[in-house]
């Protein structure tokens, strides 16, 4: 198993400290607390150094433990700061707007970094090897904000984002236009419905990411959840990855999974058909040291 972290060269994201299931981050030029349950341990700093530090605390609501709605609140204010700001990824070379949602999230998840990178490497490695005739086309479901679609686009894919939230594609569609880069398709629609379509046209795809939520709705209110779905979206996904030269990166959040359980569910769903296939755990690690374990991933290449 592989465990990866962001780089410590990335100057616009630091995990300061973690501990009471909560995390004290800084995104660009401002600091932030947010609940975070993988964080049971004791902080580092004190309540005092928290609070001095920190621009705005994210205050859990009344949908607090309920289905759907476990991530709603407010934001109190502790200091002066904009309601949106700018931060970059050097490694790649993209900018992200942020900004505070009522979700508690605020348009980038820091962990997801090493698959930034993964996605950026892999494209470029299928274009340098002269070996796709075709355009490579690059297909990002559950898209949200755009950074791994910038990635991709960024190496010199053909990239589609799709999520089933319009206003999240627009403000990645803002992410494209920040970063210089053009030539996004955009599609809001159902990610399942969308691969499934996909398959009987015989389109394919030279990579595929897909960074699914635990639970959700597509735009004309089809639910989605994981555990009953996972393993139907990878069959279908094995279907329209090209056969050769091209990859896969499955994300998950969801607590119930592991790496192992991760490798299997790809491995059933793609048989024998890959050449390489890995799978490991990206890690938040603070500036005391101490590891917050975030999310798994599998990477499969054909």
């Amino acid at each position: 198993m592989t465990i990866e972290y962001p780089s410590s060269s990335w100057r616009d994201y630091e995990l300061i400290d973690s501990g009471n299931f909560e995390k004290l981050e800084r995104y660009g030029r401002y600091v932030i607390i947010r609940p975070e349950q993988r964080a049971p341990w004791e902080r580092t700093l004190s309540e005092e150094e928290w609070l001095g530090r920190a621009h705005t605390k994210f205050a859990p609501g009344a949908g607090l433990g309920k289905a759907g709605k476990e991530d709603s609140g407010s934001w109190d204010m502790l200091r002066k700061m904009d309601k949106q700001w700018m931060i970059s990824y050097p490694d790649v070379g993209f900018d992200l707007r942020l900004k505070l949602t009522s979700f508690k999230h605020i348009g980038v998840f820091p962990e997801q970094a090493p698959n930034w990178d993964y996605i950026h490497n892999s494209v470029k490695e299928i274009v340098l090897s002269s070996a796709v005739e075709t355009p490579l086309r690059v297909l990002n479901l559950f898209a949200y904000t755009g950074a791994a679609s910038l990635a991709a686009r960024k190496a010199g894919a053909q990239v589609t984002h799709l999520d089933s939230v319009r206003q999240v594609v627009t403000w990645a569609r803002g992410n494209m236009e920040a970063s210089g880069l053009d030539n996004i398709r955009w599609i809001i629609e159902d990610a399942l419905l969308f691969v499934k379509r996909e398959a009987r046209r015989g389109n394919t795809y030279h990579g595929i990411i897909l960074d699914p939520p635990a639970y959700g709705y597509g735009p004309d209110g089809k639910r989605w959840k994981l555990d009953e779905s996972i393993y139907e979206m990878l069959l279908n996904i094995a279907s329209i990855l090209a056969p050769e030269r091209s990859f896969m990166l499955l994300n998950l959040y969801s607590n119930g999974y592991s790496p192992v359980m991760a490798e299997t569910l790809v491995r059933c769903a793609f048989g024998k058909n890959y050449r390489s296939l890995d799978c490991g755990e990206l890690v938040l690690k603070d500036s005391f040291g101490k590891a917050l374990p975030m999310s798994i991933f599998a990477r499969l290449k054909r």
